[in-house]
C-alpha cells in the first residue's frame, strides 16, 4: 500500500487548474490550424486566426483562454493500492481547486444553489468523477468547463429501433439547435449506452480522448467519422457565422446498455477544449 499526503494532491491541482485555464492543449491548437486550412468561408478563416492568435497570447501572457473558466471537472483514476493521508480527497481536490482558482486571478463561477444563485466565491465545490483501478498511482484530470457550451450539451433515451440514423439525427439537431452559443469549432462528447447518468459521464470523458486519435472499437470509430461529417454539413461554422467547420472532432464512447434502451448524450465542448492530466 502507498501513502500519497492530501497536501501532495491540493498543490498539484491547484497547479493543473492555473494551467489548464491559460494553456491550450497541443492537439487542439494544432486541429484549429488544421481548421484553418481546410476552411473556405472568408468569415470562418478570419474567426480562426483570431482563436489561434487568442491561444498563442493566453500561453505567452499567462492569461485565461476564455473570461469564462468553468466549473471545474475532476476525473479522477486512483489506484487500489493507495491510501490518501493527512486528508480526504475529495476536500483535498476542492482544496486544490480554491487555491488554484485564487492564485491564477481566475473567475469564480460558481453559485452554492442552483435557485439561490449566491457565489461560493472561491469555485468550489469540483464536479468530481472516482474510478478504482489496478496500481498505486492517483491520475487526476482536470478539465474547465465553460457554461455557454454545456448549456448546449443534451441528452435523450432513444428507442433502440432509432438505431444509428437516430443517433446521428439527435447529435446534429443538437448541434443545429446549439448554433453559436457554444463557440465552435466544437469538440464533441458522445455517450452511448449504460443509463441515463452513464450516458452522460461517458459523453464528458469522450471530449477529452485526445483529438485526431480515433475509438478503437470499430463500430464506434464508423459512427465517429460519420458524425463528423454530417456535424460539418450543417454549414454552423466557426463563430456559428458559417463554414466548413463546426466540429474538431466528434469522440464516441459506448457502454452496454437494457433491451428496451438506448440513452444518448451530447456534450458540446468550446473551441478551448481545456484539460490538463497529472498522475501522482
Amino acid at each position: 500500500m502507498r501513502d500519497i499526503d492530501a497536501s501532495v494532491i491540493t498543490r498539484r491541482v491547484g497547479e493543473a487548474c492555473i494551467e489548464a485555464c491559460t494553456v491550450l492543449p497541443a492537439d487542439v491548437f494544432e486541429a484549429l490550424k488544421r481548421a484553418r486550412e481546410v476552411e473556405q468561408s472568408p468569415v470562418g478563416i478570419e474567426v480562426l486566426d483570431q482563436l489561434i492568435e487568442n491561444a498563442e497570447v493566453a500561453l505567452s501572457e499567462q492569461v485565461p483562454i476564455c473570461q469564462d473558466t468553468g466549473l471545474t471537472l475532476v476525473f479522477v483514476e486512483i489506484g487500489q493500492d493507495v491510501r490518501v493521508v493527512g486528508g480526504g480527497l475529495y476536500d483535498a481536490i476542492n482544496e486544490g481547486v480554491r487555491l488554484g482558482y485564487e492564485e491564477g486571478f481566475l473567475r469564480k463561477s460558481i453559485v452554492r444553489h442552483p435557485l439561490d444563485r449566491v457565489n461560493t466565491c472561491d469555485n468550489t465545490p469540483a464536479v468530481i468523477h472516482t474510478e478504482i483501478v489496478p496500481g498505486n498511482e492517483i491520475r487526476i484530470t482536470v478539465a474547465p468547463k465553460g457554461g455557454g457550451s454545456e448549456n448546449m450539451s443534451a441528452a435523450r433515451m432513444l428507442t433502440p429501433s432509432e438505431g444509428k440514423a437516430g443517433v446521428i439525427k439527435f447529435v446534429v439537431e443538437t448541434v443545429k439547435n446549439a448554433g453559436s452559443n457554444p463557440c465552435p469549432p466544437l469538440v464533441i462528447g458522445v455517450g452511448l449506452g449504460g443509463t441515463l447518468e452513464k450516458a452522460a459521464i461517458l459523453s464528458k470523458k469522450a471530449v477529452l480522448r485526445e483529438i485526431g486519435k480515433s475509438n478503437t472499437n470499430p463500430v464506434d470509430a464508423r459512427l465517429e467519422t460519420e458524425l463528423l461529417e454530417a456535424v460539418n454539413a450543417t454549414g454552423v461554422g466557426p463563430a456559428g457565422l458559417g463554414g466548413r467547420v463546426t466540429a474538431l472532432a466528434v469522440n464516441v464512447e459506448s457502454y452496454p446498455c437494457h433491451i428496451a434502451s438506448l440513452p444518448v448524450a451530447v456534450t458540446l465542448q468550446c473551441h478551448a477544449a481545456r484539460h490538463v492530466t497529472l498522475v501522482i
